[in-house]
């Protein structure tokens, strides 16, 4: 089997756990449509991972680096799912949060669409084209493998991993490592630097969840016993007012009779 048969195969089992970390917020997602907001989800890592499928999308076309058509089928199918996840976000926040979502996606787009018209432009060969255009994907690619960083300060602060999902920890950890390996039998440096720092971020992740699982049942179950202890309080509430209110009519029942008894 030659390098390139076995870089291949590499590539299409990276972009199999490429297309897991794409799809595995889908029980995230599924909960924010269920309850109709976002709670404290942030739309960070997916207008990250956005923009980070354009700036691939756009280098593995074949007037930046031929013979890409991996990177160019899993970015392709990435923008797709990650617009959708943004739009039901949309969809379900409001306000400030909502408005700052919207700029943030159309800074997005007018970017890649100004970045894209420069290079083809300016830069007619295509080892310029993919410098140019792999350097900017190594800066993207390492800020959406680093975009967790904010879910993992909250999980050390909170002592909870609630909103850090393992599935997406789980999905990043295994893309990561078949894109380095991919990345080093044909040596490509910006696919290596983000993707071993993909693998460093998202072990670190696993790591975390390993620490604070058992803490965050611990909140979780305190959390389910608060919520059945007030509704318990509240139900009891109403036996109470009846019998005030029926004591109130007692009184007023004995009251009467007495005067009629005079």
């Amino acid at each position: 089997m030659t390098p390139d048969t076995i870089r291949t195969v590499i590539g299409i089992i990276g972009n199999g756990t490429a297309l897991m970390l794409y799809l595995s917020p889908v029980p995230t997602f599924y909960r924010i449509w269920k309850k109709k907001t976002v709670e404290q989800y942030s739309a960070v890592p997916y207008l990250t991972t956005l923009l980070n499928c354009m700036i691939w999308l756009f280098y593995g076309l074949p007037v930046v680096q031929p013979h890409s058509m991996l990177i160019i089928t899993i970015n392709g199918i990435g923008l797709t799912i990650e617009l959708t996840y943004i739009a039901i976000f949309l969809a379900y926040s409001v306000g400030a949060a909502r408005r700052r979502v919207l700029l943030i996606l159309v800074a997005e787009v007018s970017f890649v669409a100004a970045f894209a018209a420069l290079v083809l432009n300016l830069a007619h060969t295509h080892f310029l084209r993919s410098m140019v255009v792999g350097i900017l994907c190594v800066i993207v690619g390492t800020a959406t493998y680093a975009s967790p960083l904010s879910v993992m300060k909250m999980v050390i602060q909170t002592k909870s991993v609630e909103y850090m999902p393992l599935l997406l920890s789980l999905a990043s950890l295994a893309s990561g490592t078949c894109w380095t390996a991919y990345a080093l039998i044909e040596f490509d440096i910006y696919i290596t630097i983000p993707s071993a720092l993909g693998v460093v971020l998202a072990l670190g992740q696993v790591i975390l969840y390993a620490i604070y699982y058992k803490s965050t049942q611990q909140i979780l179950e305190a959390r389910k016993q608060q919520i059945l202890e007030t509704r318990k309080s509240k139900a009891g509430q109403i036996p109470m007012t009846e019998v005030v209110v029926d004591g109130k009519n007692g009184s007023t029942a004995g009251s009467g009779a007495g005067k009629g008894h005079c």
